[in-house]
């Protein structure tokens, strides 16, 4: 984590105040993070390819599964995770501009922007200091992720269905809305079994927000059964 916030530390005023600027408060939407999160999910998701590919064992670990362990670990809740360690949310409320009240920072602070800033740090750090530096950052920032995905893969969606064959039972997934703009759009999915609604989950690819929505179920029925 050290690493990335030094780079992050290290940004010309004018591309550090871009990484800050939410889309809400600027006339210009050019002038926010959302260019730059684009960018920086292309190069967090390379970095981290590029760190387990040489690593695992071609024989064990094929490219499905790569894909799985990588999902994971850049995964939104991923980034809001490295968010908070790099005190993202403090950077938030110290880069809001005065008319946009005392409570602006905190309005805006949702996972998802969160997760969208932590990419915009990525990106900014690719366009100041290159590729080589930033993903060596990237790698040791989301470490633990990294960590987590190799020793506890979750597949939330496989799982659910596991539990659902002992009764005959099979869930469905249902996209009920696309929001944000094509560069940043969150999906919002439906799990039901039988018509029935048994969770609720968004991301920003179809396959993240089902894996969310499974997740939720299972949750679900863990307090139920509690």
């Amino acid at each position: 984590m050290d690493k990335l916030r030094a780079l992050l530390d290290e940004l010309p005023e004018e591309l550090y105040r871009q990484v800050f600027t939410h889309a809400s408060w600027s006339e210009r939407r050019s002038d926010s993070y959302s260019r730059l999160a684009f960018l920086g999910d292309s190069v967090l998701g390379l970095a981290v390819t590029s760190h387990l590919y040489p690593r695992l064992e071609a024989e064990r670990f094929g490219a499905g599964r790569l894909t799985k362990i990588r999902a994971q670990a850049v995964s939104g809740p991923s980034c809001v995770a490295v968010a908070e360690r790099l005190g993202i949310p403090e950077r938030l409320q110290a880069a809001a501009p005065e008319g946009a009240g005392p409570g602006a920072a905190s309005a805006i602070a949702t996972d998802r922007v969160l997760a969208s800033v932590t990419e915009a740090v990525i990106g900014a750090c690719f366009l100041h200091v290159g590729y080589d530096r930033t993903a060596e950052a990237v790698v040791e920032a989301f470490q633990p992720e990294l960590a987590q995905a190799l020793e506890h893969p979750v597949d939330f969606k496989s799982t659910l269905q596991e539990r659902l064959a002992r009764t005959g039972d099979v869930v469905e997934y249902r996209v009920t809305a696309e929001l944000g703009p094509p560069h940043e759009r969150t999906f919002e999915v439906e799990a039901t079994v039988g018509g029935r609604v048994v969770g609720r989950g968004s991301g920003r690819s179809k396959k993240a927000a089902e894996q969310a929505a499974a997740r939720a179920a299972l949750e679900a029925e863990a307090a139920e059964e509690g």
